[in-house]
Order: C-alpha cells, then sequence, then structure tokens
C-alpha cells in the first residue's frame, strides 16, 4: 500500500478522507491558483485539482498524492471565496431561492500515472431572509468557503431544501468515486 498523502489545507477534506479509515499524511504545496479565462466553469475545479497536483514533483514509488479543489457555479458563473461581509451576503442573496452547482475535481497522482475526475451535485436553497444572511455571515465567517457557505453549517441546515448528488462533494471531496479509484489504485 502506498503512503497517501493529502495536499490540502482544508479541514473538512481531511476528515472526509479520515472517513475511508486510511492513514495519510498532509503536506502542502503552494501553487499560484489561476486558470485559462477560456475555460468553462465546468472544468475550473479539475483544472485546478491537476494544477495542485503538478506542484509534487518528485514522488517516490511509495507515495500517491490526492488533491482537491471545490467551485460553486451559478449560471455558468464561478462563485469564488468572499473577501469581506459585503461580497459574502451578496453571494448568499445570488443563491436564494436557486438552484446552483458545486463541482469538486479531483487529482489522484503517483510517480507513474496522474488520475482526474470531478463530481458535480445539485443543490437548492430555499428563500434565504436578510437577518438569516446576515445571522450566518456573523456566526459562521464563510470567508474560507466558496460560495459563501458550508453546507454542514447551520445556513446547509435551515436553507437547503434538496441536493442531486453526494453530500460529501458539497463539503469538498466525493469519497465515494475517490474511495472506488483509490481501491483500483492499492
Amino acid at each position: 500500500m502506498k503512503s497517501i498523502i493529502l495536499a490540502s489545507q482544508s479541514p473538512r477534506r481531511k476528515e472526509l478522507l479520515a472517513l475511508l479509515d486510511l492513514e495519510f499524511t498532509v503536506e502542502v504545496r503552494e501553487v499560484d491558483e489561476v486558470f485559462p479565462d477560456d475555460l468553462d466553469a465546468t472544468e475550473v475545479a479539475e483544472y485546478l485539482a491537476k494544477l495542485k497536483a503538478s506542484a509534487f514533483t518528485n514522488i517516490t514509488d511509495e507515495q500517491l498524492i490526492i488533491t482537491a479543489d471545490t467551485v460553486v457555479v451559478l449560471d455558468n458563473k464561478i462563485l469564488g471565496k468572499p473577501k469581506n461581509k459585503a461580497e459574502a451576503t451578496q453571494m448568499l442573496q445570488s443563491l436564494s431561492n436557486r438552484s446552483h452547482r458545486v463541482i469538486t475535481g479531483v487529482c489522484i497522482k503517483t510517480c507513474d500515472k496522474t488520475i482526474s475526475f470531478s463530481n458535480t451535485t445539485k443543490v437548492y436553497f430555499k428563500e434565504l431572509t436578510a437577518s438569516e444572511i446576515d445571522y450566518y455571515i456573523e456566526n459562521y465567517k464563510p470567508f474560507d468557503k466558496a460560495g459563501s457557505y458550508g453546507i454542514q453549517e447551520w445556513i446547509g441546515a435551515i436553507g437547503i431544501t434538496k441536493i442531486e448528488g453526494s453530500y460529501f462533494n458539497v463539503v469538498g471531496l466525493p469519497i465515494q468515486e475517490l474511495n472506488t479509484l483509490l481501491t483500483l489504485e492499492s
């Protein structure tokens, strides 16, 4: 069995990978998360996951690297991480009473091969009130989250009416699909 390295600072990805009962370490390499302007929004997460994996250049035969990136897509536009309260408010207002897509791209890299995939989940929000949005931002400070929300937090519990696809994908790692590929790689 190869030693698994999760290349992510996300505590949620660490928790999700731990659900697979695998031993792993966390090691992150800095990359400039820039993607081509002409790339379709649905391809960005996988592109960025592969970009993160490319930072690992000297992998031994015994190592397996897992990288991931999650984007929130509304009307084919990517909603990134909000810079401030005003931006978080605007994002949550735009998601209110609508559906959007959450796409997580994953890359698995060994010394001799690289496999990547993406998973898409459709998420539906109820109509969020201004006070619900304010409460969430003040109490949960979602400035490190794509689209300004975490499905596993209060806003997910009170605001999300339905999802189509993987819940874990929205949290940040489609672990069922990842487990299948890791089983094939071991």
